[in-house]
């Protein structure tokens, strides 16, 4: 890593000093929040985990090896597991309800919305295997709506971890949280920007990439983060300068940290691996449009359903890759 790169990095999160390398290390997100799950059922026991017969798939086989009395296989059930979720939560434990985010939060958004929610029980749901990095299952389970049926719901907190690490850290912090919890988790391997000594807190958003005098704000959710790194350094390469702020709390929103960037940079480029209406980048227009509005250009798929290949032809294909990140700072800039 240069000088200069190393520079534009906020030393106070000790970041991954590999992170710009070929061999940076990559693991999915969905392992972190495997690992997560078992020091959460370390720390309190009143954690427990349903799965909806994907259990080795969300990696909550964990979890069931080392509390085997704290799992339940709900199998293809997935109102019914939202449902009993919300009634052991009643009575004093703290659920994990494990699937495919096409299956939960997705077919069992009702059941979520109303024995969940409505009631304000402390849920957490991981969604496993969502934006279109899940390749080759294709466009029916691929989830790039869920940000949107999830942070409309009152009472519900909703978070997309950057990397395995961050997911770790996510899903032990969820458990001190008093609300229903939305985990938004990637299937596939993907580079691991922070460390353990990175911090985390739920609605604190961190600005990884500082500049003197920056021209625009890049905001970034998940795994799409370490693209908005890799436009960063090469827009520094043409000198044109950038912040980028990971927003790994999509709700509740670090206003504050958004407006400030906003304000410092004047303009706001979204980066997300969902559909560009209603996700993440409305959120932050939502904010904005409110306390200190600027232009803004959002990366995401706009208004598409997925499709079957690999996990990078997808996030090139649907315009999300670095390039683009690259082009809409351009466009934005009336370069």
């Amino acid at each position: 890593m240069s000088a200069t790169v190393a520079a534009a990095l906020d030393t106070a999160l000790h970041l991954n000093p590999k992170l710009f390398d070929e061999d940076v290390e990559q693991v999915a997100i969905r392992e972190g929040f495997g690992d997560g799950l078992v020091r959460a059922g370390e720390l309190d026991g009143r954690v427990v985990v349903l799965s909806g017969d994907l259990t080795d798939s969300a990696h909550a086989a964990e979890f069931r090896a080392k509390f085997p009395q704290r799992f339940v296989e709900l199998g293809v059930a997935e109102q019914n597991m939202a449902s009993v979720a919300s009634g052991m939560a009643a009575m004093g434990k703290i659920p994990f309800i494990t699937s495919y985010a096409m299956f939960s939060p997705g077919r069992n958004w009702e059941q979520v919305r109303t024995t969940i929610c409505y009631n304000n029980r402390p849920v957490k749901i991981a969604g496993s295997h969502a934006g279109v990095s899940v390749g080759p299952d294709g466009g029916t389970h691929q989830a790039i709506e869920d940000i949107a049926i999830t942070r409309v719901i009152p009472n519900m907190m909703v978070i997309c971890p950057c990397d395995a690490i961050e997911a770790r850290k996510a899903t032990v912090a969820a458990v001190s949280t008093d609300t229903p919890v939305y985990l938004r988790l990637a299937r596939d391997k993907s580079p691991v920007m922070t460390t353990d000594d990175t911090p985390f807190e739920i609605g604190r958003a961190q600005t990884v990439w500082h500049s003197d005098s920056p021209r625009v704000g890049i905001v970034a959710c998940g795994a799409l983060l370490h693209k908005a790194l890799l436009a960063a350094k090469a827009l520094d390469d043409e000198h044109v300068e950038v912040e980028v702020m990971n927003l790994a709390t999509i709700k509740p929103l670090d206003e504050d940290a958004l407006v400030a960037l906003a304000t410092r940079t004047g303009r706001i480029v979204t980066v997300e691996e969902h559909q560009i209406r209603a996700g993440m980048g409305s959120a932050v227009a939502e904010c904005l449009a409110k306390h200190h509005p600027v232009p803004m250009r959002f990366i995401g798929v706009d208004d598409q359903f997925g499709q079957s290949g690999t996990p990078e032809e997808l996030i090139e294909y649907y315009g999300m890759g670095s390039d683009s990140i690259v082009n809409a700072v351009h466009g934005i800039l009336g370069d």
